[in-house]
């Protein structure tokens, strides 16, 4: 692969980043950083939206100008993904100068295409999805489904863009690219909504919402989330209408874009059109994740069980993401809904993180400084059938990343791991020491510690400070690119002293990871 380029929905600042957040954010950073792993060139975009009606009247119950508002809070945004070792490779705001000034030459010229015209206009407005709704949109009480609130019926004269004139392209597409939308049971989802989607407003009056990017040519109108919001995509590559950037060029079109079901129409509809009406080709794959429940229940204000990423970091005391980072990204299989809970959360990272993967390391370094003073000797090392299957687990990693699936392929590695734990209990290298077959123990040892080497680099982009660890320890070159590794990693000689030993990930409840609680 020449490039990969992977973006994140961005977050609107009316609040405080939490879980669901976060989910969303790590999914995308352990895809960007697998694929750091193949190619010699990724990029990774995430952001935060911070025009629209939501951000106008909050900020005035708070008597702070809007700006303000939208840097305290983007700030926060910031802070919760540097807290979660999330690598992007560049974070947009849409209230920057150059997001705003290429968004208003994409008005422009949509306009002057006829694409975008002008048309008065009655609807129901939900101000929770920043949209129009139709009737059918409504649950069984005319409330928005994912806001549980009645919308308000707004007449306004504003642009409107031709939507219908693009339907059936998209519907085409989306027939002819079975994966293009992942998982792909919900492109029918799509394709229903497709039957019987009406041209949609890309404008707001001042009037009403005067929070927002300038229409040129017109003072009166401000330009609506859709032609904002979706354009980040590209406005942060540095698109322009005549003389797009040369990372523009390199980077799209985007090889997956990560965002969540409940915004998927928006996304494999409105923003198919806008980038079809513009001559831009679309993005390879849109993966639309789940929600996150915490204890099986949707996450809401009012039931107060909005859980932020730091406060499960802070509560556990952890002093690195990376068992939040692996929960979060297994937690359901691709697309699915998954759930928090603080029980299973301590009871699946100990299980697989530090009883499974950094206790198997443990022992089996210390099992070598113990008989061998951590030497591999030559007579150790001879061909065994855990290499074929370790190199096999790459590939089978590799596949389900090629098809975004993120907690299958955790599984796999810890199948490996499970694995190599049964392969020490069937070969008992403590007994073989005792019973001084020497080579014969050093041969389980140092099959392990080569097998190690793959765990290591395929549990990094989940893991990567556990990562890190276990490659300091074996003396690995965790940057191998995936294509490249082989078994001949650990090299004879002097491999790790007594000291050099230490726990890559401690049990949540262990005395020394929870000692404050104890």
């Amino acid at each position: 692969m020449e490039k990969f380029y992977t973006t994140t929905a961005i977050d609107y600042v009316n609040g405080a980043p939490h879980i669901g957040h976060a989910y969303e954010k790590i999914l995308t950073d352990v895809i960007f950083r697998h694929f750091q792993q193949r190619t010699s060139d990724a990029y990774m975009l995430t952001g935060t939206d911070e025009h629209g009606i939501k951000i106008q009247k909050t900020s005035a119950e708070l008597n702070i100008e809007p700006q303000a508002f939208c840097d305290m809070n983007a700030q926060k945004f910031i802070d919760a993904w540097k807290l979660l070792g999330i690598d992007y490779s560049q974070f947009i705001r849409t209230t920057q100068k150059e997001h705003k000034e290429i968004v208003q030459k994409i008005f422009k010229r949509l306009v002057e295409k006829g694409d975008i015209y002008k048309h008065s206009y009655t609807g129901l407005y939900c101000a929770g999805c920043e949209a129009f709704l139709s009737e059918k949109d409504l649950d069984e009480n005319g409330c928005c489904p994912n806001h549980q609130k009645k919308p308000e019926v707004v007449s306004e004269e504003n642009y409107f863009f031709k939507l219908t004139k693009y339907k059936d392209a998209i519907i085409k597409h989306i027939k002819e690219n079975p994966n293009f939308i992942v998982p792909s049971f919900r492109a029918n989802e799509v394709l229903n909504q497709l039957e019987n989607i009406e041209d949609i407003s890309v404008s707001r009056a001042k009037t009403n919402v005067s929070w927002g990017i300038d229409v040129l040519d017109d003072n009166e109108q401000v330009i609506y989330v859709w032609i904002d919001a979706l354009s980040n995509y590209i406005t942060a590559l540095g698109y322009d209408i005549e003389n797009p950037s040369e990372k523009f060029k390199k980077y799209w079109p985007a090889d997956v874009q990560v965002i969540g079901k409940d915004i998927l129409k928006f996304h494999s509809i409105y923003w198919l059109a806008i980038l079809m009406a513009l001559d831009i080709p679309l993005p390879k794959h849109i993966l639309a994740h789940g929600w996150i429940t915490i204890d099986e229940t949707k996450m809401s204000k009012s039931l107060g069980n909005v859980v932020s990423p730091s406060s499960v970091i802070e509560s556990f005391e952890m002093t690195e993401p990376d068992a939040l980072r692996y929960y979060m990204a297994t937690a359901a299989p691709v697309g699915k809904d998954g759930n928090y809970s603080d029980n299973d959360f301590k009871e699946k990272v100990n299980a697989h993180l530090a009883n499974s993967m950094g206790n198997l390391l443990n022992r089996t370094l210390s099992m070598l400084v113990k008989y061998f003073d951590g030497e591999i000797k030559p007579e150790f090392i001879k061909e065994n059938e855990l290499f074929d299957k370790s190199l096999k687990t790459i590939q089978e990693v590799k596949h389900h990343f090629d098809y975004f699936e993120i907690a299958e392929a955790a599984q796999k590695i810890i199948e490996l791991v499970d694995l190599t734990n049964k392969y020490v209990t069937d070969n008992a290298p403590w007994t073989l020491a005792k019973e001084e077959k020497m080579t014969e123990c050093g041969n389980v040892l140092y099959t392990v510690l080569e097998v190690m080497c793959v765990i290591a680099s395929l549990i990094s982009p989940y893991c990567p400070n556990i990562a890190q660890k276990m490659a300091k320890q074996l003396k690995y070159d965790i940057n191998t690119k995936l294509d490249d590794i082989k078994i001949n990693n650990i090299k004879t000689g002097k491999l790790i002293s007594k000291e050099e030993i230490s726990p890559v990930f401690l049990r949540l409840d262990s005395e020394l990871a929870d000692k404050g609680k104890k």
